[in-house]
């Protein structure tokens, strides 16, 4: 964990270093946040790198919502995604569970392109599956709203995890 003095600090390449993947294999984030350095609060650095994601055009956007793994697959995902789905129970679903995880993965992406995201911490295994349930019947304007509302709360989830 880094101080708020030490993030004010610290190098560009070390800022991009450490707060690169905040945002899902997405370092552009990071690198565009760093110059506006410095920072007077951890919320002030999440609210820079959510107006820069904001104000990124849509291809971007999109492809921050697609850097993100399904929730339940068994694939190779970045460090954070893979402590986070193990403190939520995905990695230890049943034969049974990981069918229907898959099924409304699926479903999800073939409507809307995109992988289904949520915020898993805190969160358990049948609270995200009912969210898919019913997100799944949104439309994909709101979906794709609701994808990056969620994107911006696992960016803070991992920010309080890296400042202290």
């Amino acid at each position: 964990m880094v101080t708020l003095e030490d993030l004010n600090r610290i190098s560009k390449d070390e800022f991009i270093n450490l707060f690169g993947e905040v945002f899902e294999h997405s370092p552009w984030i990071a690198k565009k946040a760093e110059e506006f350095r410095p920072f007077q609060s951890l919320d002030a650095l999440h609210s820079r790198m959510v107006e820069i994601v904001r104000n990124a055009p849509q291809e971007e956007k999109l492809e921050l919502i697609r850097a993100h793994p399904n929730l339940g697959d068994k694939i190779e995902m970045s460090e954070d995604s893979s402590q986070e789905q193990q403190g939520a129970g995905l990695k230890h679903l049943t034969e049974e569970e990981f069918k229907s995880f898959h099924s409304l993965n699926q479903t999800y992406i073939d409507k809307f392109g995109f992988p289904f995201i949520f915020a898993v911490k805190g969160k358990y295994k049948d609270d995200i599956h009912q969210a898919m349930k019913l997100r799944v019947k949104e439309s994909p304007a709101n979906e794709f709203n609701t994808a990056l509302s969620e994107i911006y709360k696992i960016a803070l989830f991992r920010l309080r995890e890296k400042i202290c």
